[in-house]
């Protein structure tokens, strides 16, 4: 140890980084700056020697043992294949948001952190968190909703996790990456307040809560900015307020400059073959030249190895090839997709009954798997897909897409949950043939799916390729129809009040089957929430019409009428309802709340009591809304607790309010600000389904 004084682990990360850093040249601290990609192209440039053939690598400095940063998508499992084996696949952000349950959020973070660190990768590139402003953006699968503390609460969750194995993760994308279509190119227009109060709120949550190694910049511009090149997102806010130690790596393609992105606070170039040019090769070149101070190149190094240090990639080398439980990792993933399934509506068809005499099962793919959102997130399962095509589409991406089954079978699940039952499958292709096998049987369910996927959005929020339709005709034919939704995000409904049953199963993982078999029997008793709100069609929603979708190319500008009110806010700010609102979900137990008990003053906490009133053990959300401040009426989730109960139990719960949900970001003192005076208050099973009201009274407080 004598001569790397740096591996006393008994010293901080700070002061290992600084040890290394002093013994580096130039040569070697350009080293560190500079990605490159994993999977060489032959219409790339041809990158160095080290890649594992993923998503990207960063040389290491044998001389000095620093290693190699192995980089991996993404935040639903290992996405890349490079050792040619699978992985397991975790349902989508979505469905995991849907639990509401940071624990099990953090469980399977940590369970895809050592498959990760298993196949030899120490560097994750996991950690979504763009809230859902558009809900046609093709990446919403990947992230945790709309709401900034539920978000923000669950990456950091997530990132906690993975980074247990000994792994950097990666928060991603800095920020307001809200949509596919012309993310490269568009310009997100927004005030600084609204700002403050909704996307960076949710990044600023998940940092304090993870601690993530890094922090990934989105690819678009942020008010005529590159995000790579935000100094008031990377200086001021990320490094300056928030006091981030860890290193800014920029996405795939999305750095534009060297000395611009430097001086904002970029730290590293990632996958630069796939840039313009490789823009931090030219670092030592500015610095000669006076254009960057070689103090910057000894800070962008330094939070490098901090983060390497403090997350144990020197310590803790991984070592390729550690064994993988595969069937503890797809119960894991099960246990995340039961979770999150959302039973939207249910007019006491479900549970279905064990003893039931004939069910047809109808839906594309049902017969052999589930449904896989992709892009960088789709994750190759153990034992291959069951099914993979490239669909129609015009996008200049469309050599990248691939529509995914996981190999979980629907039909072979419910054929095994009802083994009495006479099952029988159609593929809802043809309409005529779906409904008269409906009709000939006691139970029909229809597996609906939306196919959403990285590099573009959906064209609108109805059911693709003539489903409604089928649904239609299938509610026709057997009024015991159950409808379960497969979806990258919200879908509209204009079928609703013709079915009993409609459950949200999102994408669910590896194990999706598995899980939807389990609620609909009641093995698993569905205890998901929304994590965003369902519209009742585009023109209910704040852009009507996609940004920059009649544009053939060149920059664009997309601005939110909306502004802090993501979601939930934007409809009760509006007056409109939503099909299904924010926090919904229904069970096959009852719950009753009651004994409110108000702690205010210079900070907001409630308590209260919570019965399981029906006769089936279930986990109930209980969520703490504002509902007035100043006078003005609001709508803003500030807390909630996840409680399981077994029939007849009542437990007290402890809610206590996210402080900067009752702030508003004060743009003249630079800072979250709660103003003296009275807050209402409401205890509610949605963010439209108030159960109990109270009033607080908080004394003006700077937060």
């Amino acid at each position: 140890m004598s001569d790397r004084p740096w591996m006393n682990r008994a010293l901080t990360s700070e002061a290992r980084a600084a040890l290394v850093l002093g013994e580096m040249t130039r040569e070697e601290k350009l080293i560190l700056v500079n990605g490159h990609i994993g999977n060489p192209s032959p219409n790339l440039p041809k990158p160095p020697d080290g890649g594992m053939g993923s998503a990207g690598f960063v040389q290491g400095v044998e001389r000095l043992g620093i290693p190699f940063q192995q980089q991996t998508d993404a935040s639903l499992g290992v996405a890349n294949l490079h050792d040619g084996v699978g992985s397991t696949a975790l349902p989508s952000g979505l469905a995991q948001a849907a639990s509401w349950d940071e624990a099990l959020v953090e469980a399977g973070g940590a369970m895809i952190g050592a498959e990760a660190r298993a196949k030899g990768f120490n560097v994750m590139l996991a950690g979504g968190v763009n809230l859902t402003r558009e809900p046609r953006c093709g990446r919403n699968f990947e992230y945790l909703g709309e709401d900034p503390l539920l978000a923000g609460v669950l990456v950091g969750a997530s990132l906690r996790g993975i980074q247990s194995n000994h792994l950097v993760a990666t928060i991603k994308h800095f920020a307001l990456n809200a949509q596919e279509t012309g993310r490269m190119v568009l310009s997100a227009e927004i005030d600084e307040a609204a700002l403050r109060e909704s996307d960076l709120l949710a990044f600023e949550i998940g940092i304090e809560r993870g601690r993530p190694g890094s922090v990934m910049t989105a690819y678009n511009r942020i008010n005529q900015t590159y995000a790579a090149e935000h100094d008031f997102l990377l200086g001021q806010v990320l490094k300056g307020e928030w006091a981030y130690p860890g290193y800014v790596m920029s996405d795939w393609g999305g750095c534009h400059s060297t000395e611009a992105s430097a001086l904002a606070g970029l730290d590293q170039e990632s996958g630069q073959e796939i840039d313009k040019e490789p823009y931090y090769q030219a670092l030592g070149e500015a610095i000669d030249a006076g254009r960057l101070p070689a103090a910057r190149l000894d800070e962008m190094v330094g939070r490098i190895l901090w983060a390497m240090f403090e997350h144990g990639l020197f310590d803790h080398p991984n070592q390729p090839g550690e064994a993988i439980d595969r069937e503890a990792h797809l119960d894991a993933a099960q246990r995340a997709a039961e979770a999150g399934i959302v039973l939207l509506k249910n007019d006491g068809l479900l549970p279905l009954s064990r003893e039931v005499g004939s069910i047809a099962v109808i839906g594309f793919s049902a017969d052999i798997g589930v449904l896989s959102g992709g892009g960088s997130s789709s994750v190759v399962p153990w034992d291959g897909f069951a099914r993979a095509f490239k669909p129609e589409s015009n996008s200049r991406w469309a050599s990248y897409l691939r529509q995914r089954y996981l190999p979980s079978s629907p039909l072979k699940t419910l054929q095994a949950a009802a083994p009495d039952a006479a099952m029988r499958f159609n593929d809802g292709t043809d309409v005529a043939a779906a409904a008269a096998l409906a009709a000939q049987c006691e139970v029909a369910i229809v597996f609906a799916e939306q196919w959403t996927s990285e590099f573009i959005d959906v064209p609108g929020l109805s059911l693709p390729n003539g489903q409604e339709a089928l649904i239609e005709a299938v509610a026709k034919a057997n009024p015991n129809l159950v409808v379960v939704l497969e979806t990258g995000g919200p879908v509209t409904m204009p079928w609703l009040d013709q079915v009993p049953a409609v459950l949200e199963a999102w994408y669910p993982g590896g194990r999706g089957a598995e899980a939807i078999g389990a609620v609909l029997f009641g093995e698993v008793n569905p205890s998901g929430r929304l994590p965003l709100s369902f519209p009742r069609s585009e023109a209910d929603t704040p852009n009507p019409v996609l940004p920059g979708i009649e544009q053939e190319r060149g920059k664009f500008d997309v601005t939110y009428p909306e502004g802090a009110d993501v979601g939930y806010r934007w409809y009760a700010r509006t007056g409109r309802p939503p099909l299904f609102p924010f926090g919904h979900g229904l069970s096959y137990t009852s719950f009753a709340y009651a004994n409110l008990v108000v702690d205010d003053g210079e900070a907001l906490a409630v308590s209260l009591d919570v019965t399981n009133t029906g006769e089936r053990a279930g986990a109930d959300v209980v969520q703490l809304y504002l509902t007035e401040a100043d006078g003005r009426p609001t709508s803003r989730l500030l807390g909630w607790a996840k409680v399981f109960l077994e029939p007849g139990e009542t437990k007290s719960v402890t809610i206590a309010a996210e402080p900067r949900l009752l702030a508003d970001w004060d743009l003249d003192a630079g800072g979250w600000r709660i103003a003296d005076g009275a807050y209402g208050i409401a205890i509610a099973t949605s963010a439209t389904t108030p159960v109990l009201r109270a009033e607080a009274r908080l004394s003006g407080a700077d937060v």
